[in-house]
């Protein structure tokens, strides 16, 4: 079975709702992290740290000049983007270095009329 991130935009209540039910039931669900709204959700998860997602996916722990080798940007920049990460909770920090801990990610969220 893959283990998949599903980053979705839901709001917070109903996020919360789903998770004390989940509790409730004990019932284990898929690992996701949810934005408010798409703007936001674009605003941590920005066309460059999509690509440092891309070299981690299935990549293992990687050191912090690796994945700026990998995406040949600058270590200083990919700092700040990698910390924009694990602040949102997207990627972890290991003894070994920073990883994606997922085989796969899943971005879901509609566009529809008001």
């Amino acid at each position: 079975m893959m283990n998949t991130l599903t980053i979705e935009v839901r709001p917070l209540r109903d996020s919360l709702a789903n998770a004390a039910q989940a509790m409730e039931d004990l019932v284990p669900t898929e690992t996701s992290i949810s934005f408010d709204s798409p703007e936001l959700l674009w605003k941590v998860l920005t066309a460059k740290r999509w690509e440092l997602l891309k070299v981690m996916v299935g990549a293992g722990p990687l050191a912090l000049r690796e994945i700026a080798r990998r995406t040949g940007r600058a270590v200083k920049s990919v700092h700040m983007d990698v910390h924009a990460l694990l602040d949102a909770g997207v990627i972890e920090r290991r003894a070994a270095g920073f990883i994606l801990p997922y085989d796969a990610v899943h971005v879901d969220f509609f566009l529809k009329a008001g």
